[in-house]
């Protein structure tokens, strides 16, 4: 058939493969070694080279199927006649091995007679044979309370096992039709080897994945790294050996303002307070000593944000606290619970909770202090060991001393007020705009709904929450300033005209009790008129302007043949944003004068959300998670804007290191993770509109997933028993040790956007 080989082996019939007859145990439907049942095996853009079946280096012998370069090479398997019945089954199983010398992402698909498929997306490293296990029904981590699960394969009664975690679709398992296993485009010949096709009825190997995963300090128990602590002496030796290399740090740091502001270099007026100018071309954020800042800052940098719900997966964790145990008190209990996207589909969300991280730090410091002089009391005569357990002015001053050593001078958005109130480093606030004003949905909306400008009730929750973040700090010159929010749907995922216009669309569909509804309508009308107008200029017949109002109502696509359209949706989705940030920036010049407005912080915007906030903001502000900032937005065009731009989150993860996710953007390995900070921070020293960049985060996601909603990545500077990364520490500071020397060098030559510069 042409480049399409197609082999059929037609083999002996057994009883179990007749339609109409379901497997009732943990069964082989088919052997690639010896095939002596009745299976249809088909293969398209792929095929089975030999006859007989090779040993792999275990002495296992298995069958070997190789996948063409090509679209979809697939092979499938079917039964003779009929269908499988399988629904008293779990679980689909297959052994299998990687032949190649890296992993290989397998495609396993599972279709029922009525259409309905099941299917996962399979990472087969390379090594020896396991057994894939592919739930037969829709599941992932987040069935497990988590953003990703434990890596595998894993270790189960003795062999290896691979379980498919992620499964999407629907299947009717009393009539599967057929198996088919496939790989995306190829470039080149890949081979996999395979044994026993069949079915298991027994969770039991589902159930041991996540068995026993979390050790007593809250790391991945089946894991070993550098780092990995394996005793509370472990986590005080460590801790001593961390404080003498902080003094030797500290010790160095170069001659700054108090406010972490650069001697050398640009002068600029000094009025009090954080601001930011523009001159010879680039912008810079003065501190109130009038010297040019560039923001270095971390997220999160917090003692409160570690816990993992417990309750009712309590297997899970190999060593929770006795009732009685000194580190009970670490225990507690909450309701994470929202119709969210960030939410949705998880489990195990509500709840008894337990913080490893507080408990390490009980675990690391309740004995006396490993020796007299710490960091925090040379820096500032403020001692680190203040008694047993945990303790707050201790974990502040530790902290402070650490992002300081490491060449922070920020502290991000979620950070604990404790430490702004130590005035040793500048920090940020986010506005935490909430109340019972109307929303609109977008599409995902990971953080919920718009808000609706609109609405009165808007109005006030905005001059409540700014009225009380600045009741305490409108006069404190470490405030670098206010953050509108955090990553707003302004639009939804996706690059067609729906998702980009999402915020126009979905207001028209609501009803007219919605102010932002009746807000574009009124826009409508005084600029057609009437129905006629309207219909005219979209392309549309609306027998009586009373049909916009219904609930429901779908506005046309943008079309070449009646540019109107888009015209009315972008000015809507700006009237929107001018709406909203005018409201915030109107009462925090009121309540704070003299501080910035920081921006959105967007992560999905719209280029009218984004000029509407270079209108009314002191600074842009962006969450790129990119390899570097140049691949996160369209920078000619914010520098049209001439805005200065605060980067406030970029991070890179990995997954080798005890938390299973690696992160929006991810690195192959630990050691990957230094060279890209040092590579995005140098990328963004050369645009002269980046006044700042800022790391998510402090910590460690806990290995199980965090309380908020279940993420559980390996992104932080530390890890969840207050342990530095060390390697990647270490390559964080010489990066922002270097940046001072970039900027000024940069400031002294304006910088040409996009020409690389070197740290």
């Amino acid at each position: 058939m042409g480049h399409e080989r197609k082999l059929q082996a037609t083999l002996l019939l057994v009883l179990l493969s007749v339609a109409g007859v379901a497997v009732a145990k943990d069964e082989t439907l088919f052997n690639f070694v010896r095939p002596l049942d009745a299976v249809q095996v088909t293969t398209e853009q792929a095929n089975l080279p030999e006859l007989t079946a090779e040993p792999n280096a275990e002495g296992e012998v298995l069958r070997r199927v190789v996948f063409n370069a090509a679209e979809r090479p697939t092979l499938r398997l079917q039964p003779q006649s009929g269908e499988w019945d399988w629904s008293k089954q779990r679980a689909m199983s297959l052994r299998v091995q990687n032949a190649m010398d890296w992993a290989i992402t397998l495609e396993v698909r599972i279709e029922s007679t009525d259409g309905k498929v099941l299917s996962s997306r399979i990472a087969l490293p390379a090594g020896p044979a396991q057994t894939l296990l592919m739930p037969l029904a829709a599941t992932s981590p987040l069935a497990q309370g988590m953003r990703a699960g434990p890596p595998m394969p894993f270790a189960f009664e003795n062999q290896r096992v691979l379980l498919a975690e992620t499964v999407s679709g629907e299947l009717t398992a009393a009539q599967v039709k057929s198996v088919s296993l496939f790989l995306d485009k190829p470039n080149a010949p890949q081979s996999i080897l395979l044994g026993r096709f069949g079915v298991q009825s027994s969770g039991a190997a589902q159930q041991a994945a996540y068995s026993g995963i979390v050790d007593a300090w809250g790391q991945y128990s089946r894991g070993q790294w550098p780092e990995k602590i394996s005793s509370d002496k472990q986590l005080r030796e460590a801790a001593a050996r961390e404080q003498a290399q902080l003094k030797n740090w500290l010790q160095k740091r170069p001659e700054l303002d108090p406010f972490g502001g650069l001697l050398k270099g640009p002068r600029f007026e000094a009025k009090g307070f954080f601001r930011a100018e523009k001159q010879d071309g680039r912008w810079f954020l003065v501190t109130p000593e009038g010297h040019p800042f560039y923001s270095l800052g971390v997220n999160a940098v917090s003692s409160h944000q570690s816990q993992t719900y417990i309750e009712g997966r309590e297997g899970m964790f190999s060593a929770l606290p006795k009732p009685d145990d000194a580190l009970a008190t670490y225990y507690g209990s909450s309701d994470s619970r929202r119709d969210t996207g960030a939410n949705r589909g998880r489990a195990f969300d509500q709840g008894r909770w337990f913080d490893f991280y507080r408990a390490n730090l009980q675990r690391t410091y309740e004995h006396p202090c490993p020796h007299a002089e710490s960091a925090a009391a040379v820096q500032a005569s403020v001692a680190p060991c203040a008694g047993p357990g945990f303790d707050s002015p201790r974990w502040t001053q530790h902290s402070l001393d650490r992002l300081l050593g490491w060449g922070f001078n920020t502290l991000g958005n979620w950070s604990d007020a404790e430490l702004g109130a130590a005035k040793r480093m500048p920090y940020t606030v986010p506005l935490s705009i909430s109340g019972d004003y109307a929303i609109i949905n977008t599409g995902l909306d990971w953080w919920g709904g718009m808000p609706d400008p609109f609405d009165p009730r808007f109005a006030m929750a905005a001059e409540r929450a700014i009225a009380i973040a600045a009741r305490d700090r409108r006069d404190d010159p470490w405030l670098l300033g206010f953050f509108a929010d955090n990553e707003l749907a302004w639009t939804a995922p996706g690059n067609d005209p729906k998702s980009r216009y999402a915020l126009a669309y979905s207001t028209l569909r609501l009803t007219t009790d919605v102010p932002a509804k009746r807000a574009f309508l009124k826009q409508l009308r005084d600029k057609y008129r009437n129905q006629d107008g309207l219909s005219k200029a979209w392309g549309i017949q609306l027998g009586a302007w009373e049909l916009m109002e219904d609930p429901g109502f779908e506005a046309p696509l943008p079309s070449a043949e009646h540019p109107a359209i888009e015209q009315d949706l972008k000015a809507f989705q700006r009237f929107f944003a001018d709406t909203y940030f005018k409201t915030i920036s109107d009462s925090l010049k009121w309540h704070a004068p003299n501080h910035m407005l920081l921006g959105g912080r967007f992560a999905i915007s719209s280029p009218e959300a984004i000029e509407a906030c270079a209108t009314y903001c002191d600074v842009l502000s962006f969450n790129f998670y990119a390899r570097e900032p140049q691949q996160g937005y369209d920078f000619a065009t914010l520098r049209a804007l001439d805005k200065p731009i605060l980067i406030t989150e970029f991070h890179f993860g990995s997954r080798d290191r005890g938390p299973f996710w690696g992160g929006v953007v991810e690195t192959y390995k630990e050691e990957e993770r230094g060279p890209a900070y040092a590579h995005f921070l140098a990328r963004s020293l050369e645009e002269p509109s980046i006044v700042g960049v800022h790391w998510f985060q402090y910590l460690d996601q806990p290995v199980s997933g965090r309380r908020l909603d279940g993420e559980n990545g390996h992104l932080g500077l530390l890890g969840i028993t207050d342990r530095p990364w060390q390697g990647f520490v270490e390559a964080v500071r010489k990066a922002n040790l270097s940046a001072p020397g970039v900027l000024l060098k940069a400031a002294a030559r304006p910088a040409e956007p996009g020409k690389a510069a070197t740290p």
